[in-house]
């Protein structure tokens, strides 16, 4: 019997097997799909998430990232920066990170079952799991964003607010700046991270339906400076908060995008489920997967508070219009909120 089943083979997933591997557990992973999988990500890593993926053993190609620029999409003149204060972060592209984190896997020797489990079948005891034909002491469901695990458990919670959306396209173009770019307007923000020597990505938030080239011409000064053709289609991913009851049923624990979010907002999708995989692998060793919710709660609680303020700032166009003027004339306020999610 397995010591940890682990449904997903995403980055979140990965981890989780890499963890529990350093953890002495053995460990399985359950994903149908080949690697590398292609989503719509920000692509940028915050300096933490670098640090424990190369704890990890894992080296990643990219670009090195200085800070965060915040900038007004009507005058972009007007911008603030914050460096990071410990080490670079990464811009890297989400099938590179994806494969980087496969290779260490297989190094690792852990097992990829490619097989789709379906959440129905998934049974417990007082002493096991069991789904696919594989039994477990625990399974983690790192089966992303829309968890058809976390739904069939009854975990989702409906969320009142207006929904928002990611939208991610690359461009053939030489980065004219080592930070990841904010570009804000009254209605979205314009996320650019520079990937590598001739390679942007450009990720857009937003409440609006609508494609990505009219979305992006919300951003003159960042249209302007890209290349009329984009060198990859549009990828996108939504509605992006997903409110979660908890994270622990019996021997079942949601990690990553299964185990509740807010926005991409922060751009710390990956330092979270880095985070939240150690927590879960250290609640699984110990036998002890009750105390997985409060460590979530803890690991994460910066990074929801934030998160959840500038989401509620960006849902009132008066107030969104405020955030880079505020960050402009408070430096070191700015600077201290980008380390401290750093």
């Amino acid at each position: 019997m397995l010591d940890l089943l682990i449904v997903g083979g995403g980055p979140a997933g990965l981890a989780t097997a890499i963890h529990a591997v350093h953890a002495g557990l053995d460990v399985a992973v359950a994903e149908p799909r080949p690697t590398p999988v292609d989503k719509a990500c920000g692509e940028g890593l915050m300096p933490g998430a670098v640090r424990t993926l190369a704890e990890l053993g894992i080296a990643l190609p990219g670009h090195p990232l200085r800070g965060i620029r915040y900038l007004d999409a009507e005058d972009d003149t007007r911008h603030a920066e914050a460096d990071f204060r410990h080490g670079h972060g990464r811009g890297v592209r989400r099938t590179d990170l994806h494969a980087a984190l496969a290779r260490r896997a297989a190094e690792l020797g852990v097992p990829v079952h490619p097989v789709k489990v379906d959440p129905a079948t998934v049974r417990q005891d007082a002493r096991r799991v069991t789904a696919a034909g594989l039994t477990a002491r625990y399974l983690a469901a790192a089966d992303g964003l829309h968890s058809p695990v976390r739904r069939h458990l009854g975990l989702d919670l409906p969320d009142p607010r207006p929904p928002r959306y990611g939208l991610r396209r690359h461009f053939a173009v030489a980065p004219w700046t080592d930070h990841v770019e904010v570009h804000w307007s009254a209605r979205a923000e314009a996320y650019v991270t520079p990937l590598g020597p001739e390679l942007l990505g450009v990720a857009i938030l937003t409440g609006r339906r609508a494609p990505f080239d009219v979305q992006l011409a919300g951003f003159p000064s960042l249209a302007d400076r890209l290349p009329p053709h984009a060198s990859s289609a549009v990828r996108g991913a939504g509605p992006l908060r997903q409110r979660v009851r908890g994270r622990v049923v019996g021997r079942v624990l949601l990690v990553g995008d299964a185990a509740g979010y807010i926005d991409a907002l922060t751009g710390e999708g990956v330092s979270l489920a880095l985070a939240g995989a150690a927590q879960l692998v250290r609640c699984v060793r110990g036998d002890r997967p009750l105390d997985y919710e409060h460590a979530w709660r803890r690991a994460s609680r910066r990074h929801r508070l934030l998160t959840d303020t500038l989401v509620r700032l960006r849902a009132h166009p008066r107030l969104a219009h405020l955030v880079v003027p505020t960050a402009v004339r408070l430096p070191s306020l700015f600077t201290g909120l980008v380390n401290g999610l750093a």
